[in-house]
């Protein structure tokens, strides 16, 4: 993969599809690296017309580990964040998405985040707009405090610091994936989960984990800035996710005001191969409408 670095950090990033195309920048969740992106999913995005760009957020893959600011294990992250400094926030990957935009040439770009990443989208959008011509956001939120929390055997199995051994620590994500994504699918099987030893092997950081949950935990909520929005807005949410309940996707497209709210069903905190091609569907044609609307 490629490889660019600022004064701060460096991230690696991979793109398919033309270069002459428009560009979709694809930000990932917590944990997750540009691998995590399924490739059935990025392949339509690109045949549609698009330039996919994927990439390793700071602190997890092939990034930048900055593990001279150490916060703790997620469990401490979890039971203390209100009382941590966070070492960065949510903002300061924003900019990093908006770094990477400027080391391609690219004025900017259509975002679209999962999770985390659908948190960095937003953050983007509303601090970057001119850089930001539309926004998906699949299973995220806003972050406002008056949503539900997530499931606590979900949170307990997949924020959880893996066991020593690469055998226990790869059975450990899995069964972290296999908690999330939703009782429809098996993620081990057909979802994200199934790249728990590719991912282990390639970098995963449960240090690096701690500090992007800490950014998360202690950012600012959305909800009332997201009102401000002029993008277009697609907002992707599974009915039987335990990690962030539907009704945080629900908020997020209230609060965005051109916005579409699209609802799967048998869909959780993943993206599983057979809802693939429908999600896919939902994504090109909210990009191009956006972008015959430029």
């Amino acid at each position: 993969m490629p490889r660019f670095s600022t004064e701060q950090i460096s991230l690696d990033y991979d793109q398919y599809g033309a270069r002459a195309n428009p560009t979709v920048l694809m930000i990932h969740g917590l944990t997750c690296q540009s691998i995590h992106w399924p490739r059935p999913l990025v392949d339509r995005i690109s045949a549609a017309g698009y330039r996919v760009v994927v990439f390793d957020n700071r602190d997890v893959g092939l990034s930048t580990r900055l593990d001279h600011l150490a916060v703790g294990s997620m469990e401490t992250v979890l039971a203390n964040a209100a009382e941590l400094e966070a070492p960065y926030g949510l903002g300061d990957m924003a900019r990093d998405s908006v770094a990477l935009l400027d080391h391609l040439g690219q004025s900017g770009a259509h975002v679209v985040g999962f999770s985390m990443g659908g948190m960095i989208a937003q953050r983007m959008a509303l601090d970057f707009p001119q850089r930001a011509f539309s926004l998906t956001s699949i299973a995220s939120s806003t972050g406002d405090p008056d949503l539900p929390g997530a499931d606590p055997a979900a949170i307990e199995a997949f924020i959880s610091t893996p066991p020593a051994g690469r055998d226990a620590a790869i059975a450990h994500l899995r069964a972290g994936w296999r908690a999330i994504g939703g009782r429809r699918y098996d993620s081990a099987d057909v979802g994200l989960g199934r790249l728990a030893e590719a991912a282990w092997d390639r970098g995963y950081s449960a240090a690096g984990a701690a500090r992007q949950l800490l950014a998360i935990l202690r950012a600012e909520p959305r909800g009332a800035v997201l009102e401000a929005l002029q993008v277009p807005g697609l907002v992707i949410h599974g009915a039987l996710d335990p990690l962030v309940p539907l009704a945080a996707g629900e908020r997020t497209a209230a609060c965005i005001p051109r916005s579409q709210l699209v609802t799967f069903d048998d869909l959780g905190h993943d993206l599983p191969d057979p809802l693939l091609d429908a999600i896919a569907d939902a994504i090109v044609s909210h990009l191009n409408a956006a972008h015959a609307s430029r």
